[in-house]
């Protein structure tokens, strides 16, 4: 199955847009967001602080009457050249990122937008790294795939379970601060998986250019599920 093809799959499979947010927050409080290096504002703030970068995002959503800010999906964007996670020497130059990022307040209620179960969970530590992740695997008209939570509070994963399952609409998490998220303002980083290839608790969430061709192919632009376009 293409991307493009799975991504037909996923639309097939639901009448109306998934969420992984409360769905009663209307489409009127969303606004796009441009994380890239292409977006002059960002020279003007120290992304590398956590804090600096939370005035940022906050006054990005008053400005725009928002409760929610997104984007990301193909991005490439300067703020990971401040973690040696995504520039050692076996992982060189990581800088497009391949989920879509939802910004929105610390402990906001994250939900799962389709039947599943656990497949595994993981509290990334690295700086600048998921921080605590859920993936849930699913199976619809025996198609499997997998979604991918990060920047979750710690509590989302101390009482969970692999195989635990989950209906469509379930909560499956909150929302972790700067101190536990990888240190970065409250979001999260939702992304759509055919094939984990072996990863526990966590996924390549940032690539470099050389690996893009092959991401894109198998995380497909979570965007069109959710009905969000940049």
């Amino acid at each position: 199955m293409t991307s493009s093809e799975f991504l037909n799959f996923l639309k097939s499979i639901c009448s109306k847009p998934l969420h992984v947010l409360d769905a009663t927050i209307p489409k009127s409080k969303y606004v796009p967001l441009n994380l890239s290096e292409s977006n002059p504002e960002l020279q003007k703030t120290n992304i590398s602080s956590s804090s600096e970068f939370s005035k940022y995002i906050n006054a990005y959503l008053k400005k725009h009457n928002a409760v929610v800010a997104y984007g990301g999906y193909n991005e490439v964007r300067t703020m990971y050249n401040r973690s040696t996670h995504f520039n050692s020497e076996t992982s060189k130059n990581r800088n497009i990122h391949l989920g879509l990022d939802l910004w929105c307040a610390a402990e906001t209620m994250i939900y799962t937008p389709l039947d599943g179960e656990v497949h595994s969970f993981k509290n990334n530590t690295n700086y600048g790294d998921y921080g605590p992740t859920i993936i849930l695997r699913h199976i619809i008209s025996g198609v499997e795939f997998y979604t991918l939570y990060g920047h979750l509070s710690l509590n989302s994963i101390e009482n969970l379970k692999v195989g635990q399952q989950f209906k469509q609409g379930d909560k499956i998490a909150t929302l972790g601060t700067a101190s536990i998220n990888g240190d970065y303002p409250p979001h999260l980083h939702f992304q759509i998986i055919k094939d984990v290839q072996g990863y526990f608790g966590d996924y390549p969430g940032v690539c470099n250019g050389q690996d893009l061709e092959f991401y894109l192919g198998n995380c497909v632009d979570p965007g069109g599920v959710l009905g969000l376009r940049s």
